[in-house]
C-alpha cells in the first residue's frame, strides 16, 4: 500500500493508559516480544535476529522507531513501528515498517498511533510519499491503513502469479460486506 504525500496528516493522539515513545538501547527484547507474539509479524525473534535484521542496519534510525508503553504494565512496550527505507540516502518514499501490537492490546487503535508516528516522522525528515506492506487477512490493519490515506498497489509479476488486482477484489469485497461492518461496530 502506498500514501502518495505526506501532507495533511491527521494529529497523533495517544489514548488514555498509554504512553508514546521512541527507541532505546535494550529495546530489542520487547520489540522481539511484540513482533513474535500470536498473530504478530512472525515467529522467532529474538533479540539477536532483531539486531541483525534492524537495528544494525544503516537504514535504522532509534527516533524513528515507535513504541506504545502501557501504563497499567509500568512502561511496558505493547506496540511499534518503525521508519525504514531502501537505502540510508533513500529521502523520497519512506516505509512504514513492523507495525504490530501485543493481542492483549489490539483493538484500541495502537496500530494506528504507532503508523501515524513513523508518517509525521518520515515527512518531518524530508520524505515525501510512504508505503508499506501487509497480509490480506490482516483487515483490521488494512481498514486502518485506507482510513489513514493509504491506497492499494497492484503488483505485476507475472513469475509469482499472483493477481493483486483479485486480493484487492476479495479484501474489499470483505471490509465492505454487511456482515463485516456489523462486526466493526
Amino acid at each position: 500500500m502506498c500514501r502518495p504525500t505526506l501532507d495533511s496528516l491527521p494529529a497523533v493522539e495517544v489514548p488514555e493508559g498509554y504512553r508514546l515513545r521512541t527507541y532505546t538501547p535494550g529495546d530489542e527484547t520487547a520489540w522481539a516480544e511484540i513482533m513474535g507474539a500470536e498473530g504478530g509479524i512472525g515467529r522467532d525473534w529474538t533479540v539477536e535476529k532483531v539486531r541483525e535484521r534492524l537495528v544494525d542496519h544503516p537504514q535504522f534510525e532509534p527516533a524513528g522507531l515507535f513504541f506504545v508503553t502501557s501504563d497499567a504494565e509500568a512502561g511496558r512496550p505493547v506496540a511499534s513501528a518503525c521508519a525504514w527505507h531502501d537505502s540510508p540516502e533513500e529521502r523520497v518514499l519512506g516505509n512504514v515498517h513492523m507495525v504490530c501490537a501485543l493481542p492483549s492490546h489490539r483493538g484500541r487503535g495502537l496500530g494506528r498511533l504507532v503508523t501515524l508516528a513513523v508518517l509525521h516522522y518520515l515527512h518531518v525528515r524530508g520524505f515525501q510519499s510512504a508505503d508499506l506492506s501487509t497480509d490480506d487477512p490482516r483487515l483490521a490493519a488494512i481498514k486502518t491503513y485506507l482510513g489513514l490515506g493509504f491506497v492499494p498497489v497492484y503488483l505485476t509479476d507475472p513469475e509469482r502469479q499472483d493477481d493483486h488486482e483479485a486480493r484487492w477484489s476479495a479484501i474489499f469485497s470483505t471490509l465492505h460486506s454487511p456482515l463485516t461492518a456489523r462486526k466493526s461496530k
